[in-house]
């Protein structure tokens, strides 16, 4: 989607925009659409291209611990110049590509709605949390406690 950018005072954004599936392809999320962008572009005083939006929607990622398909939702707060996403003398804007930029620095870089560990197990081997692991006995513990008094 471009925008033309030859506007006087202000474009208003309110708009549903599916990102296309290449986009994401080589992510962890697995869907991604109906993302609405409200807002304005307008040009600063040093005619600087500005942009103050909220980007909103839904993304489906896989859970990382039990790859399930988790809906994620997200909501961007936007306000800063848009001129580092305009080439020279590019009089329009791909919308496409500034929604993803930012929506890909909302995409957690661990995620999971997985409550229960003890579901995940196996022969010979079993999920813990990070505090199960704390309780139990450390081989090491002796030899760290033994360091930390020589220093």
């Amino acid at each position: 989607m471009q925008i033309d950018l030859n506007f006087n005072d202000s474009y208003k954004l309110n708009e549903v925009v599916d990102i296309p599936s290449n986009y994401f392809e080589n992510s962890s999320v697995k869907k991604l659409d109906n993302i609405k962008v409200e807002g304005k572009l307008y040009y600063d005083p040093e005619d600087n291209l500005y942009a103050d939006v909220v980007i909103s929607g839904n993304m489906v990622l896989a859970d990382d611990i039990s790859l399930e398909e988790v809906l994620y939702p997200f909501s961007i707060e936007y306000n800063d110049i848009l001129d580092e996403n305009l080439k020279n003398n590019q009089n329009t804007l791909d919308l496409f590509e500034f929604l993803w930029e930012n929506i890909v620095l909302e995409v957690p870089l661990k995620f999971t709605k997985v409550t229960n560990l003890s579901e995940f197990h196996g022969d010979g081997w079993k999920l813990v949390s990070e505090e199960e692991n704390s309780l139990e006995h450390n081989p090491f513990s002796e030899l760290l406690e033994n360091f930390d008094k020589k220093e």
